[in-house]
């Protein structure tokens, strides 16, 4: 039986909503893509991305999960402070596992923990802004929103 679905998220673009119950510790996907180094990942996303957003998933190991070739819903996971599931990296993959239990028709979030090169002025604070509206929000997708 399905266990998640994709559709408009009131808080950003697309979301993943659960369909039926969902256990805390339960992994429910894997995010999927190309994986590619660093430095092609940014030259792709400078060619045909978008700014402020992107699929782009980092590994332990330098590289990255680009999610915007060969992906699947995992893409779709939004941001928030307070967060229901966490990514778990095992062998190179990216798993997503729910913290706690999630009733249908929930959305699921994932903390980014987003870090960009250079300094942190206000155009990039304004492209990174947090909207998740927990009662705990730092205002920001970027780990280190200072």
């Amino acid at each position: 039986m399905k266990r998640v679905i994709v559709r408009q998220s009131s808080v950003h673009g697309k979301g993943v909503f659960a369909v039926r119950p969902l256990e805390a510790g339960e992994r429910v996907l894997q995010y999927k893509g190309e994986i590619v180094s660093w430095r092609n990942a940014v030259r792709r996303h400078q060619r045909e991305g978008i700014e402020g957003h992107t699929f782009l998933f980092g590994l332990s190991d330098g590289s990255v999960i680009d999610g915007s070739r060969g992906g699947n819903s995992a893409r779709w996971l939004n941001h928030s402070c307070t967060p229901n599931c966490e990514t778990v990296e095992d062998n190179g993959r990216i798993f997503i596992d729910t913290l706690r239990a999630i009733e249908p028709g929930e959305e699921l979030f994932i903390e980014y923990f987003l870090v960009t090169d250079g300094p942190l002025d206000d155009g990039v604070r304004t492209q990174y802004v947090c909207r998740c509206a927990s009662s705990v929000c730092r205002q920001s997708l970027l780990a280190d929103a200072g």
